[in-house]
């Protein structure tokens, strides 16, 4: 007996998504860093995100794999980040946490490389997210405070290009039909037919 699984994507954008969204609403200058973005950050843009990592990798999607619980993991060292010094850990300084998200840049970078063979959409995610990792990167190497306010209004974007993808692929899904059009996606050298 087969049994057909359901594809946790969208569960892993919704909690990458919004609390992305939450987070650069805070980077935009609108709100304080509260426990309302912390908690964000454990549970739904950290914790869900590494369960359906996992869930990924039981379908056989290492791409899906390494970017969900990668950014799972992510949100949990971030929350740790800005929590672990006010128990007595040394904050990291500035130009420290610019190499912190350098390397989460970089990372992403090569990610939107692997999303090119995937719908438009998803690239967007990628893409997009590739470029807030930049800036932020930027600000803390230059202590630019305006970089992260123009960074926040470009995560919004990010988190909200997250929040589109995963809502067209469950209202898609459920109606047998785009509702939301997501773009093309490109076959694979394993997909594409041969040439005689």
């Amino acid at each position: 007996m087969s049994t057909k699984l359901a594809n946790p994507a969208p569960l892993g954008l919704m909690g990458f998504g919004m609390t992305t969204v939450l987070l650069n609403i805070h980077n935009a200058g609108f709100f304080p860093l509260d426990s309302m973005i912390l908690a964000m950050g454990i549970f739904y843009g950290g914790l869900s995100q590494v369960i359906v990592g996992i869930m990924c990798f039981k379908r056989g999607d290492t791409f899906g794999t390494t970017a969900f619980t990668s950014y799972g993991l992510f949100w949990l060292t971030l929350v740790g980040l800005i929590a672990m010094p006010k128990m007595g850990f040394p904050a990291s300084p500035a130009k420290f946490m610019a190499c912190y998200l350098a390397l989460w840049g970089i990372f992403t970078g090569f990610m939107f490389i692997g999303s090119l063979r995937y719908p438009v959409a998803k690239q967007v995610v990628f893409g997009s997210l590739t470029i807030l990792f930049a800036l932020l990167a930027i600000k803390d190497f230059t202590g630019n405070e305006e970089l992260g306010v123009i960074a926040g209004f470009e995560g919004i974007f990010c988190g909200a290009s997250a929040i589109y993808f995963a809502m067209a692929q469950v209202l898609n899904n459920e109606y047998g039909r785009v509702i939301l059009p997501v773009g093309e996606k490109r076959p694979s050298a394993v997909e594409k037919p041969l040439a005689a």
